[in-house]
């Protein structure tokens, strides 16, 4: 196996091991579990699996994931493009960071441009106070939008 290889397979395992047994043992699947229910076999392609929090307060910068605990891509569902977001609780509860939230607009934006479906899988425990929640106001206002039935 190469280096890239072992790099997304560590990567895709979120906040680990561990973390991964304790959802489990709660009856719940992982966010790339509850993914792959969903699409068609082998169809998920990943969008910034690499990506991580910017957050150096509160020692933060001692702890960090890839992908910072949301899994984006675009996959196929009977054959039909869709883009999709799963919160990852393995990663710091599946809290909503400031990378976390550009990850989730990122997918959003693609979604619009490609005219295709938007498909959110909640597993939070809301947003990553360490990062002040002043700085998610896009997604706040997109997802507020999508509510409302309004085009963003």
């Amino acid at each position: 196996m190469t280096s890239c290889e072992n790099a997304k397979n560590k990567a895709k395992l979120g906040g680990g091991e561990k973390r991964i047994a304790e959802q489990h043992e709660k009856g719940k699947l992982t966010a790339r579990e509850r993914i792959a229910l969903m699409v068609d076999a082998d169809s998920f392609e990943e969008f910034d699996l690499f990506m991580r929090h910017q957050c150096t307060n509160f020692g933060m910068e001692d702890t960090v994931f890839d992908g910072d605990g949301v899994v984006t891509g675009s996959a196929t569902i009977n054959g039909r493009v869709v883009y999709i977001f799963a919160q990852d609780f393995t990663v710091f509860g599946g809290s909503l960071s400031k990378t976390y939230a550009e990850k989730i607009c990122k997918v959003m934006d693609m979604a619009l441009k490609n005219g295709c479906p938007l498909i959110g899988l909640n597993d939070s425990g809301g947003a990553r106070i360490q990062e002040g929640v002043d700085r998610f106001g896009r997604l706040r206002r997109d997802l507020l939008a999508q509510r409302d039935g309004q085009v963003v």
